[in-house]
């Protein structure tokens, strides 16, 4: 590549990535001026401008991105020769850092975490909770390793690995009218007294499909609340009344005396479609796979069927 050297290519991934010049340096260890002058050098060689400096944050050329395209390529074909060594040897270590939604997180990770850190001592595991639109964004950036969110994405680049399928569940507050329901279908759902989780989530996005309602069409709630958090959508219900969806490994979570404020729907059941998912240039898969089975082992039986309900799409 006209004599650049994989430090110069791995510096202009890193300030393609963070559009800063001092966060990339901090990322790739290295002092700002030192990575500066490997990217100007670079720049020099190419005879070519890959940064607009002029903007904050940094934006990348036309061309410029052209160029970052193929480092990042060129990058992944250089980690996979470990992998390759790796997977030849039968060893089973290395580094994932995982994205995952904070509708899953606080209930999905306590069940495999543990187990997956016993029988794979030697890999690092790290998560970082964002909402998926982030996740589809660091991915694509190379950010994160991979990604566990709701699908179907149909996202170009990104390959989906269905896990689970989860069952979409109602709580109601011991006075509504859902309370006491039997035999509930998806088309008995209306607007009044739902509470949503914020903008960005996608289980917002689900319940929001499956109740076939707009955000303006929300009515007869005491006040206007919107949270991130179910546990704090959910004590908002046993506080002011009215009901809200919730993914069925958070309701498995709840007491006894909480419990009898779920109300299933009648088959066929609503749920959402779990997977893992990652770049289609991602080479460690040999990490993946373990990581996917860790998962699949650890959550209830009955919802690696698929055909037990139909998934509710959220975009």
């Amino acid at each position: 590549m006209l004599g650049l050297n994989l430090q110069q290519i791995e510096y202009i991934v890193a300030v393609d990535n963070y559009k800063q010049f001092t966060v990339a340096a901090e990322k790739c260890f290295v002092t700002q001026p030192t990575l500066s002058m490997q990217v100007k050098k670079a720049e020099e060689q190419l005879d070519i401008v890959i940064f607009d400096r002029t903007k904050q944050p940094i934006v990348t050329t036309l061309l410029g991105q052209k160029i970052v395209d193929q480092a990042r390529k060129i990058l992944h074909a250089y980690n996979r020769l470990e992998e390759i060594v790796l997977e030849e040897s039968g060893r089973i270590e290395g580094e994932l850092t995982i994205g995952i939604i904070p509708s899953l997180a606080p209930y999905l990770l306590p069940l495999f975490v543990g187990d997956f850190k016993r029988d794979n001592p030697l890999v690092s595991l790290s998560f970082k909770e964002m909402i998926t639109e982030e996740l589809i964004n660091a991915l694509e950036h190379d950010l994160l390793d991979a990604a566990i969110l709701v699908t179907p994405l149909e996202h170009k680049g990104i390959v989906e690995k269905p896990l689970f399928y989860e069952d979409i569940l109602i709580y109601a507050h011991p006075e509504h009218g859902l309370y006491q329901s039997k035999n509930l279908a998806v088309g008995d759902l209306d607007s009044n007294g739902l509470w949503l989780m914020d903008e960005g989530h996608c289980f917002r996005s689900q319940v929001l499909n499956l109740c076939a309602v707009q955000d303006e069409m929300r009515k007869d709630l005491p006040l206007h609340f919107e949270s991130g958090s179910l546990d704090t959508i959910r004590k908002m219900v046993d506080a002011e009344g009215g009901y809200t969806l919730m993914p069925g490994l958070a309701a498995a979570e709840l007491s006894f005396e909480l419990h009898k404020q779920v109300v299933e729907f009648e088959n066929p059941i609503p749920v959402r479609e779990v997977s893992l998912v990652y770049s289609r240039s991602f080479y460690k898969k040999m990490l993946l796979e373990r990581l996917a089975q860790a998962i699949v082992s650890n959550v209830p039986e009955e919802m690696l069927e698929k055909e037990r309900g139909h998934v509710v799409e959220w975009r």
